[in-house]
């Protein structure tokens, strides 16, 4: 089901959903609003006015209220967007801010409260809003030269690079951040099982990792990802926004038609939500 225009998160409290529902709207980039259980979250939202970027933001910092977390699943400027995380926290002041927990110190060097900020590692869940949250490990990089890693190496032994899976009521709906396929995510996310996965589509080749652009999954290892999981409904991401990185959402489609015809994909719209459910 698709829903009325949404201009801004507090907009998503109009829409009705049963408990095993989730309504999601599509930030633009690897960002959404998601909103079940009558609780908001913002996952990976970029909304910095970024000279590279070629759409414009969602909406403004300041107009961020009615958010309970805020999850961050990397340091990229696209996925950790401190410029614009102090005027989220401020718009919405009873917000968590969820990260990696090697990211911590960032956000209070943002001057955030630590009182307000999660940091997160896997086989940690943890309940946000009456919403539970599971972390999962991403294979990414800081850099092409310290990538495909979970950046232990970098972090002291702790995953700097995250997803995060979201249960509510029985929907489990899972954000892979920036990540390459592997056989431990692949566990993971079987025992997991969600319904839903929003990933990466971009992939990666020799070009761009030459300019130091860390990759992603492509279009058939996302649909693999997503039917190995379980998953009935693939939503790609990540594909839109920098004309140096980007990615084609029809790949995944005519793939996933050919290879997996019973896993349907979204192609979600800038400006409608759209609500999914565990059935």
């Amino acid at each position: 089901m698709v829903t009325a225009a949404i201009k801004l998160p507090a907009d998503l409290e109009r829409v009705e959903l049963a408990r095993d529902q989730a309504a999601l709207w599509w930030l633009g980039q690897s960002g959404f609003a998601l909103r079940a259980l009558g609780t908001t979250l913002l996952l990976d939202p970029f909304l910095a006015r970024n000279p590279e970027r070629l759409h414009p933001p969602a909406f403004a910092p300041d107009q961020g209220s009615g958010v309970a977390g805020i999850l961050c699943s990397h340091e990229h400027i696209d996925h950790f967007d401190a410029e614009s995380l102090p005027g989220l926290a401020a718009a919405s002041p009873d917000a968590l801010i969820v990260v990696p927990t090697p990211l911590v110190p960032r956000v209070a060097d943002l001057g955030i409260d630590l009182d307000r900020v999660v940091g997160a590692q896997p086989d940690e869940p943890f309940e946000l809003g009456g919403l539970t949250i599971h972390p999962l490990p991403a294979r990414h990089g800081v850099d092409v030269a310290d990538a495909y890693t979970y950046g232990k190496e970098l972090s002291d032994g702790l995953y700097r690079y995250l997803g995060y899976l979201v249960e509510a009521g029985g929907l489990r709906l899972y954000h892979a951040g920036d990540s390459l396929v592997d056989d431990e995510l692949q566990d993971r996310l079987a025992r997991l099982a969600p319904q839903v996965v929003l990933l990466p589509t971009n992939g990666r080749d020799h070009y761009r990792e030459a300019q130091n652009l860390v990759g992603n999954m492509d279009h058939r290892e996302a649909v693999g990802l997503a039917a190995r999981a379980g998953a009935g409904l693939l939503v790609p991401m990540h594909f839109d926004m920098f004309a140096a990185n980007l990615g084609d959402p029809a790949h995944v489609v005519e793939f996933a038609s050919r290879s997996e015809p019973d896993l349907a994909v979204l192609l979600p719209g800038r400006r409608r939500a759209f609500v999914c459910s565990a059935q």
